[in-house]
């Protein structure tokens, strides 16, 4: 009979004692993102443009006795935001959910447009992502480094040319970087979720026409929730995720298993 002793136990999915950062915080996959974390136990800043709404979540989440924090942080200004991370104790999770979407068709793709998306999706994530990198490293500690991409980054969709592109470019660098930085014990990985019920997706669901191509697409029959992202961010962002890295995790429903 093998002794109790002898057999494996689960990782924990606590993060007690951990400090995280959140980019993006202020509301949907952020905003739920730092609750998951400071449910289990993280001591979260929350980070994003408006100071005004992060106050809001930082006190909500301080009546449930969790611990939170508000910092102000614009990924487009660069060198602000590496001054801002390089002014703060070195933080073991980072999750990257700033982004923005102007979807149109891509015969229409203006300038503007195409810059301002990948100047958040893109140069903004990858220069976050190296600045918590670079504290991690100076102090020698490792991390869980996690960028919220998208099921756009593995397929096409119509009218998403540049955000697809923007996510499809997360995905390169997470990976590159994940096998740069793994003999740090840095960890770095994407989840990659379809259309969540967000600010960000209002428009989308708006149209009946878009709404019935998801619903056909989307193997589960339903649309995403907020909550379908909070076990896989602890998890990733976790000890049971240790030997995960340069990896998507798909919450897409099914919709890339055809």
């Amino acid at each position: 009979m093998t002794p109790a002793a002898a057999l494996p136990r689960t990782p924990s999915l606590r993060l007690d004692g951990k400090s995280a950062l959140v980019v993006g915080a202020s509301s949907g996959i952020g905003q739920a993102a730092a609750v998951a974390l400071a449910e289990a136990g993280a001591q979260v800043t929350l980070a994003a443009r408006s100071i005004d709404r992060l106050g809001q979540t930082v006190e909500a989440l301080r009546l449930m006795g969790l611990t939170a924090t508000s910092l102000a942080l614009d990924v487009q200004d660069t060198e602000a935001t590496g001054r801002a991370i390089e002014a703060c104790p070195p933080f073991d999770v980072l999750v990257n959910s700033a982004g923005l979407a102007r979807h149109g068709p891509a015969l229409e793709t203006t300038l503007a447009d195409f810059d301002a998306v990948m100047g958040i999706n893109v140069r903004g994530a990858y220069f976050v992502t190296r600045a918590v990198a670079q504290k991690l490293v100076a102090a020698k500690r490792p991390g869980s480094l996690i960028n919220i991409s998208s099921q756009m980054a593995h397929v096409g969709g119509i009218d998403r040319a540049v955000y697809s592109a923007t996510k499809h470019a997360v995905e390169g660098f997470t990976k590159s970087m994940a096998i740069e930085w793994g003999r740090h014990g840095i960890r770095v990985n994407t989840i990659c979720p379809t259309f969540i019920r967000t600010p960000l997706a209002e428009q989308t669901f708006a149209n009946p026409e878009r709404v019935r191509w998801i619903e056909e697409k989307i193997k589960l029959g339903r649309m995403g929730e907020l909550e379908d992202i909070m076990g896989p961010v602890t998890f990733l962002a976790s000890d049971a995720a240790a030997m995960i890295t340069g990896s998507a995790l798909m919450v897409d429903g099914g919709w890339t298993a055809d």
